[in-house]
C-alpha cells in the first residue's frame, strides 16, 4: 500500500467514513468532509500530513469547521492526534 493511501485509510476510517455514514450529520459536514478528501487526494504522503498539521493549528476553513464536527458530535483531526504522530512521522516518511 502506498504512503498516500496509508494516511487516507487512516483518516477514513477514524474521521471522515463515520461523518459520511451518519445519518444526522449535516450536508455541511458532508461536503465540507468530501472537501477534504478532494483536496487530500491530490498531494503526495508529505503534503497529506502537512494538511493535517495545518488543520489541528488551525486555518481559517478549519476553526470553524472543526468546531462543527465537535458540535455534532464527530471525532475531529484533534482526536487523532498521538496515533497519527506516532504513525506518520518523518522516520515514516523517509523510509
Amino acid at each position: 500500500m502506498s504512503k498516500e493511501n496509508e494516511i487516507m485509510d487512516f483518516l477514513v476510517e477514524r474521521v471522515f467514513e463515520p461523518i459520511l455514514n451518519a445519518p444526522s450529520a449535516s450536508k455541511e459536514l458532508k461536503r465540507g468532509v468530501n472537501s477534504t478528501i478532494r483536496r487530500m487526494s491530490r498531494l503526495d504522503a508529505r503534503g497529506r500530513v502537512r494538511y493535517f498539521w495545518a488543520a489541528i493549528v488551525g486555518t481559517e476553513r478549519s476553526i470553524p469547521f472543526a468546531r462543527r464536527m465537535r458540535t455534532e458530535g464527530f471525532t475531529r483531526f484533534e482526536e487523532t492526534i498521538d496515533e497519527f504522530r506516532d504513525r506518520f512521522n518523518d522516520a515514516w516518511l523517509n523510509a
